[in-house]
Order: C-alpha cells, then structure tokens, then sequence
C-alpha cells in the first residue's frame, strides 16, 4: 500500500528519471483539461487548470500552454484540443509532460488511451495524472490498467443507464433528444405538434419526387419558395434524402434506428442501421405528415435509385471534398451526367451549385482525367 510520502517520493524520483532522459534541466509540460455535462462542478475546467498549476508549482515545472475541450467526451478522439495537442506533440520540443487532473480527462477507452499514449512516447512526452501519480515501474502499470478500465466501466454503465431512461420516453413517443426533424415542433411535455408551415415543404418534397423530378429541381423549389432546414439552412441533397426516409412523417414514432457513433473510433457514424429488435416503434403516435402510401411508394423509388446506382460502374472521385472553390470556398465534389445521346460526363462541380439561383455559386466544373 502506498503511503502519501511514499507517493511523493515516487513520483519525485520520476521526474527526476524523466530530466535525466531527455537531459533537461527544467521540464515543462502542457495541461489538457475536458469538461462535459456528466462531471461533477468540481471538476470543470478552471478547477482542473487551478489544481494542475498548484500540482506543477510544487514540482517547478513551467507550465506553456492550456488545451481544453468543453463539453466533450473522452469516448469520442475527435475533440479538437485533444488533437491540437498530439499534433503539437510531434513538432514541439520545448515541453516534456502532458498533465491531466485525472486519467478518465485523458481518455476512458483503454484502447485510445495505450494509442495515445504511444504516440506521445514516440514524441519523447510523458502522461501523468496529478492526482493519481504513478511512474514507469510493472506495479504502477498495472493500477492504471485498472484505473482506466474502472472509467470505461462508468462510461459504458452511465450511456446503459442514460438508454434505459430513453428507452421509457421513446415508448411513449415523446422526443428523445436533438432537433425533431422538419414538420414538427415540440410542446412543453417534448410532445410532437406539427409546425404547419415546415409540413407544407415536407408535402412538397414527397409529392415533387413522386412526380418524377430530380433532387436538383426540388431544392430550386424549396429555396425559390423561401422554405429552409430546420436549422434555418438551404435544403442540399443529403437533407432532403434525411426526409425521404424519415417513417415519421407517417405518424410512427421511431427511436434507435441506427448506431449514433462507432464502437471503435466514437465517431458520428448515423449510416449503420441497428437489428430490428434493437428498433422501437410506436404506431399513430405522433401527427401524420404523409400518408402511408405515399411513404411506401417514395421507398420503392429510392430502392430502385440505389440499386441502379450499386448496378452501374462506380465512379472514383478522388479529389471530391478536396478541392476548395476560389470563389465562394465551397468544396468540389464528384459529378455524373450523360446528354441526349447517353454520352457520360463526368466532373467536379462546388457543392453550392445546387443552391437557389440567389446564392448558387456560378463557378465552372471541373472535367476529370479518365
């Protein structure tokens, strides 16, 4: 059992360990902190900064930079410090030691945390915890496996209980989180209410594409008429694909659809669909958009688009999203049109060129070689 002295002393020593290493005289660190919405208020950010600076005074060492990453969660290795941070790693040799208040700041997946902490290794920088102070020795090695994987648990057990109390809302079809989609908004008890002039371009969309016309001229419609996105945006493809598919319009509440994040990477990953047990539905649960049919047969339609697009030769777009347009800085995708005589052309064009006559961006596209 380790004595607060023997602690001290510890972690004295590998300091000193880490100066002869690196052959400093003084070590300097930066500090990585992470507040999100579960911790206790104790533990936001400036309490961490302040009890890391008090922890690198009693040791002298200079601290060089703060990198905080608000409301975000140590799941996820997009946080954009956190990524500032290993970045820097590489190319700065002025510090030595990344210092967090606890390891669950750091990460509480043990599988990111051996990566990261790898990759800091390779750039000659060092982790520590300054409330659970371990060095380089087998046994400190193996707390702070046991360490990590106790903030995994509470991790995976708190999104397990989070579940449960979604579950319960979902059942009785009131909104479980996020924007609701277009057509609706919510009342005092997150019930759903239909916002009548929203519904108008939610019809408009289903009857435009039943009619046969491409996602093109519906966006002209939309953005002509002065309807907008729920986030008060200009309609692209991929939004008005979100509401071709969404069964809420037919009055079913559905919840659990698909995977939110990747199990492995903890990034948005809304393509992967779950099983059907998985999914629950309530049937004439909300207020009715569309009908049924119309919701079928606009199914029908979109399958049949997929499987003539997996069936056609696919296209390789390798500079799509790569190319940054000059004019409204827009990004340049991938782009297949054949004329009168079936002859394919294949370009990139910016991204805007689907909007509304106004703010369409008007650049020229670009042909591809081959």
């Amino acid at each position: 059992m380790y004595t607060q002295k023997g602690v001290c002393v510890m972690i004295e020593n590998y300091l000193e360990k880490i100066k002869q290493r690196l052959k400093v005289v003084v070590l300097h660190a930066v500090i990585y902190t992470r507040y999100s919405s579960d911790n206790q208020r104790s533990e936001s950010i400036d309490a961490q900064i302040r009890l890391i600076r008090k922890w690198a005074q009693e040791h002298n060492i200079i601290i060089d930079k703060v990198y905080a990453d608000e409301a975000q969660s140590a799941k996820r290795d997009d946080r954009q410090q956190f990524q500032q941070m290993i970045a820097d790693s590489k190319k700065q040799k002025d510090w030595q030691l990344v210092l967090v208040h606890k390891l669950d700041r750091f990460a509480r997946n043990r599988m990111d945390s051996a990566a990261y902490r790898v990759e800091l290794r390779k750039n000659k920088k060092y982790l520590i915890s300054t409330t659970e102070q371990f060095d380089d020795t087998p046994e400190s090695c193996m707390l702070e496996g046991i360490i990590e994987s106790m903030a995994e648990f509470y991790s995976k057990n708190l999104a397990r209980e989070t579940m449960k109390g979604l579950t319960e809302n979902a059942l009785k079809a009131k909104h479980c989180g996020g924007t609701p989609p277009l057509g609706y908004d919510l009342d005092e008890n997150k019930n759903y209410k239909i916002n009548e002039f929203e519904a108008q371009a939610v019809k408009l969309i289903f009857s435009l594409f039943l009619d046969g016309n491409s996602y093109k001229t519906i966006i002209y419609a939309l953005n002509e008429q002065g309807f907008r996105t729920k986030k008060n945006a200009l309609f692209t493809q991929n939004s008005l694909y979100e509401i071709l598919r969404n069964e809420k319009y037919t009055g079913t509440f559905v919840f659990n659809k698909t995977q939110s994040r990747d199990e492995v990477t903890g990034k948005r990953s809304r393509h992967q669909h779950k099983s059907a047990e998985e999914i629950i539905k309530v049937e004439n649960a909300i207020p009715q958009i569309v009908t049924h049919e119309e919701f079928k047969r606009v199914q029908e339609k979109l399958n049949s688009r997929r499987n003539a697009y997996i069936n056609n030769t696919k296209e390789l777009y390798l500079l799509s999203g790569k190319i940054q347009c000059g004019i409204c800085g827009g990004k340049f995708v991938g782009s297949r049109r054949f004329n009168n005589r079936g002859v394919k052309y294949v370009r990139y064009i910016c991204n805007i060129n689907h909007r509304s006559k106004e703010q369409r961006c008007n650049n020229h596209s670009i042909k591809r070689d081959g």
